[in-house]
Parts: structure tokens; C-alpha cells; sequence
């Protein structure tokens, strides 16, 4: 699969237009957590659009016109890459979504599609960070500083330690969840993200 990110060296031209009849099906994935959103259809205009608005825009065929995700309800999504596939017939969006995608107000038009939950948690993590709600455990952790969430990060690491050799699987895996959860606040305190050491791991395995 051809990666073109953000769209950046995507030639329109040498799509294959012409097997569906001018239009291509172009399946949406939430760049945060991989859920798959929707799928729509684009024509080259409508993929011209999606890569000079930076905003996703579909071929609608009920409506024969360009139409725009999000142009009516604001829920729209913001562009981030589009991948092609091997026969350069089929597009792979991946897009921040502003609000539901699906017009039943939910998350994705595939209600059982399935998402990165780290992904989820990093940002709701982040919108705590942001909005600082009062009855947030979240927010009293922010709110307490960087050096105050790194001690919570090393108490529920010897906790996770000593759950592993001296107490049952649950206490281990509930250790464990209380680890992660702190350790993703305590990236956000310090503006980094679970992605970011992700990123990492990655450049690290491909060594």
C-alpha cells in the first residue's frame, strides 16, 4: 500500500477513475484510535477538495454533488492522511472527527467497530488536561503537578511489581491498568501523548 501522508505527493491523475465509473470507495479511520468511521465515495474532485480544504469531501450519489462531511451538523473531519491500495482503486482516509460521524449521533456508522481503547483513554486524558472539570480525579492530579503524578507512577509501579510475584492474576492486571492510566497522565502533565512513546517503540523496533 502506497502511504501518501497528509495527501503530499498524491497524484489524482494516476488513480484508476475509470473501473468504477469515475468514483472510488474511500473507507474513514479515526487517526487516533483506528476506528473505522465510515465509508464513502470520491471522485476526483471530491479528492481535490478533501486534499485543498483538508477537510474530508465526498462524491454524493444521492445528491449527484461534492459534498463535504459535516457541511450541515459541523461535525466535520479534519484530514490527516490518505493512503492508496496496491491497484490504486481504493482510498484509506485517516481523519480527526469534530463530533459523531454517523448521522445517529454515534462515534462511527459501523456501531461494533472496533478502536484502540489507549487511544480513547490518552484522549479523554487530554480534554481533562484541557478543561480541568471539578469532580475529575483527572483534573486533582493535574492540578497537583508533575512531580506529585510521577510519585503516583512510581508507587503504582512497586505496586505492579510486587502484585506479580506475591499476589493473584486480577490484583496483577488491576495493578497493571493503574500503571498505565498514571503513566498517560503523567506524559500529558509533561505535553507528550501515548502516541509520542509509541513512536518510539516503533523506531525502536524497526532497528
Amino acid at each position: 500500500m502506497a502511504s501518501e501522508s497528509a495527501g503530499r505527493g498524491l497524484d489524482p491523475a494516476r488513480l484508476d477513475w475509470a473501473k468504477g465509473d469515475g468514483l472510488l470507495p474511500a473507507i474513514v479511520q479515526d487517526a487516533a484510535t483506528l476506528r473505522v468511521l465510515m465509508l464513502g465515495y470520491m471522485s476526483r474532485e471530491a479528492l481535490e477538495a478533501t486534499l485543498a480544504s483538508r477537510k474530508v469531501t465526498f462524491f454524493s450519489r444521492s445528491k449527484q454533488r461534492l459534498w463535504t462531511k459535516g457541511e450541515s451538523s459541523g461535525h466535520v473531519l479534519e484530514l490527516v492522511s490518505v493512503d492508496v491500495d496496491c491497484d490504486d482503486d481504493s482510498l484509506l482516509v485517516l481523519a480527526h472527527p469534530r463530533g459523531p460521524t454517523c448521522h445517529l449521533q454515534r462515534a462511527s456508522c459501523f456501531p461494533d467497530a472496533p478502536g484502540a481503547f489507549l487511544a480513547e483513554l490518552d484522549a479523554l486524558i487530554a480534554r481533562r488536561e484541557r478543561e480541568r472539570p471539578a469532580d475529575s480525579y483527572t483534573t486533582r492530579l493535574f492540578e497537583a503537578g508533575v512531580r506529585r503524578i510521577a510519585q503516583k507512577v512510581g508507587e503504582e509501579g512497586v505496586e505492579t511489581a510486587l502484585a506479580a510475584v506475591a499476589q493473584d492474576e486480577p490484583a496483577l492486571l488491576g495493578e497493571s491498568a493503574d500503571l498505565l492510566y498514571h503513566l498517560i497522565v503523567l506524559l500529558r502533565a509533561r505535553g507528550l501523548s501515548l502516541d509520542d512513546a509509541i513512536t518510539v517503540l516503533a523506531q525502536r523496533h524497526a532497528r
